[in-house]
């Protein structure tokens, strides 16, 4: 199990300090989240590469469907190469709710054609391929590959994880496909089980996902019960999750309580067993 933090927003710099905490602290990972406007979640993880040096960077979440693929792929790859290949990115639908207003479609089979299709784009490019032909993006780069090659990431794939809506079928053959899932479980209004979770690594199993997926939990654990907490999170570890992250999202947006609540916990460390 790995454990990382997911920061609650904040200024550029407050996002930037809790990151340097999370790595002193012991953390495995820090993600931030891409808003419609505000602080930009690439252009601050390019400023925690460079001040990090061990734990893994990326988005929870980027929405892609109302993204440019080569651009997004463009900026996972820059944070990769100035971190020495510590970037993940997470792609989903998007929150509707958050581009009202922009103009954006909100139609959700275009934006599940649209995030296949940039799924497969981005990581063309990042293989070195220069060309992409499909439904929704066309993309050709004609400097004789010379912008691909700079613009390779370290690693040979850049970890893709991906909202999975347990059990919907298309997407969860999408999350198959990719390096990790983050689960929605819909379960007609009950909450999920560790069952539920086994279940889902067991379809992911048949389904043809590589052996080594990432399976994503996330919730709240107490920052003053480092037993209660690594019990909690224990729990995820038998039922086959791989990733813990912490989340503060009860309390109101950029609110000092809310920033201090994450410092604090991040401060006491991973509820490791």
């Amino acid at each position: 199990m790995r454990y990382g933090v997911i920061l609650p927003g904040g200024t550029a710099p407050q996002q930037l300090e809790l990151a340097l905490l999370a790595e002193r602290a012991g953390w495995d990972g820090v993600f931030v989240w891409e808003a419609t406007y505000g602080v930009d979640a690439w252009s601050l993880l390019a400023a925690m590469a460079v001040r990090t040096e061990r734990v893994r960077l990326g988005t929870l979440l980027s929405p892609l469907p109302w993204r440019r693929p080569w651009k997004l792929a463009s900026q996972v790859a820059t944070v990769d190469q100035l971190s020495g290949g510590r970037a993940i990115v997470t792609v989903g639908l998007g929150a509707v709710d958050m581009l009202l207003g922009t103009g954006e479609s909100d139609d959700r089979r275009a934006r599940a054609d649209r995030m296949d299709e940039g799924i497969d784009l981005m990581r063309t490019l990042w293989s070195g391929g220069r060309t992409h032909h499909g439904k929704y993006y066309d993309f050709a780069e004609d400097r004789d590959g010379e912008l691909i090659e700079v613009g390779r990431p370290v690693q040979e794939s850049v970890p893709i994880w991906v909202v999975g809506a347990w059990l919907r079928p298309r997407s969860m053959r999408r999350a198959a496909r990719c390096d990790g899932v983050v689960p929605e479980y819909y379960l007609d209004g009950r909450e999920p089980t560790l069952e539920d979770v086994r279940e889902l690594r067991v379809w992911l199993a048949e389904h043809g996902a590589r052996p080594d997926i990432d399976v994503i939990a996330e919730g709240e654990t107490p920052a003053d019960d480092a037993a209660a907490a690594s019990a909690q999170v224990a729990a995820r570890v038998a039922a086959g999750c791989t990733w813990w992250l912490e989340t503060r999202w009860q309390t109101s947006e950029h609110s000092p309580v809310r920033l201090d609540e994450a410092r604090e916990r991040i401060l006491a460390g991973p509820p490791r067993s």
